[in-house]
């Protein structure tokens, strides 16, 4: 079951409320709602089938996902209550515990990880005929960043600012996936900038509608500058993937990942819940089930809490970050 969220004015705002204490027992719920993203991106898709998943693997427990501006919206909104699960990126997670720059403030503190899933690499997309080889080239253009919340967009700045294109020196497009490909596609938008699963579902799409589409390569200058100024790592969508790329595409790349909130999941939920993701991973339709793994599922840990949920149950499978 998918629901719809209105995105809110205050995504990244650092006024965000205080979660209750760890104590408050009485919050444990088993009506779940799981934030995913915006529609066309693989976020919606997979926290969907994970909703599916979850209600059948274990009894009595509802879960409906809901549409949302992405990850730093999930996140906030377990912090603030409004949902008890939400898919995020590692790197954006750790910015908003950290609660520097745009997340000073920001009280995250019922916030848990459950575990790790699967490597998003950060596609940057144009058209043949745009006279774009380089994203250097974006200075004046029409770019997608991704919409409001959404780790998308805290990775496409990034990139941006590393190519030396400050914000406003090219016109930001604030658009969720599926929007930034219509745009693409119909002329509206001259890059699209999104973090998604290799091979990306809508990318396929796009080629088959236009015949024209190309990724751009991080630069080594440009990606130097990300490697010593962020968290992502260094990667490379591999040449196969696409049939109009013949060689690796250098790019940078995240964890997704899965969370919940502590104060409104158990600690045995929590547990059913972590089984779930990795001994049920088969029942993905998607492609994302040969990806995620217990064998991956804390490699992106970092500094992140895990619930206690979850850590009983790696505990149990001898998994240890």
């Amino acid at each position: 079951m998918t629901k719809q969220l209105g995105l809110g004015a205050a995504l990244l705002s650092a006024t965000i409320a205080v979660a209750a204490p760890a104590s408050a027992q009485s919050d444990y719920r088993t009506d779940l709602q799981l934030g995913t993203a915006q529609p066309g991106g693989s976020y919606f898709a997979l926290g969907a089938e994970y909703a599916s998943i979850f209600e059948a693997d274990i009894p009595g427990t509802k879960v409906a996902s809901v549409e949302t501006g992405g990850s730093v919206d999930n996140l906030i909104r377990i912090g603030k209550g409004e949902i008890q699960l939400g898919l995020a990126q590692a790197t954006t997670a750790y910015a908003v515990f950290e609660g520097k720059g745009k997340f000073e403030g920001a009280k995250v503190d019922n916030v848990r990880l459950l575990g790790c899933l699967e490597p998003y690499a950060l596609h940057i997309i144009t058209r043949e005929g745009s006279g774009i080889t380089s994203l250097k080239d974006a200075t004046g253009r029409r770019v997608a960043i991704g919409s409001p919340g959404s780790a998308n967009q805290l990775a496409s700045l990034a990139v941006l600012a590393a190519n030396g294109l400050a914000e406003g020196s090219y016109t930001a497009l604030a658009e969720g996936s599926n929007d930034a490909r219509d745009k693409l596609q119909d002329g509206n938008v001259d890059v699209v900038i999104d973090m998604q699963t290799i091979p990306y579902a809508g990318l396929l799409q796009v080629q088959a509608s236009i015949g024209d589409a190309k990724l751009l390569p991080i630069e080594p200058d440009a990606m130097s500058k990300l490697l010593s100024e962020t968290k992502f790592a260094e990667f490379a969508i591999p040449g196969a993937a696409y049939d109009f790329t013949s060689e690796d595409v250098p790019t940078i790349s995240d964890w997704s990942c899965l969370f919940a909130s502590e104060t409104q999941v158990s600690p045995e939920l929590a547990y059913d819940i972590t089984k779930s993701v990795y001994e049920s991973n088969g029942k993905l339709t998607l492609k994302s089930k040969d990806n995620i793994s217990i064998n991956n599922a804390l490699l992106a840990k970092g500094p992140l809490p895990l619930h206690s949920g979850a850590q009983k149950y790696y505990d149990e499978k001898g998994v240890s970050k």
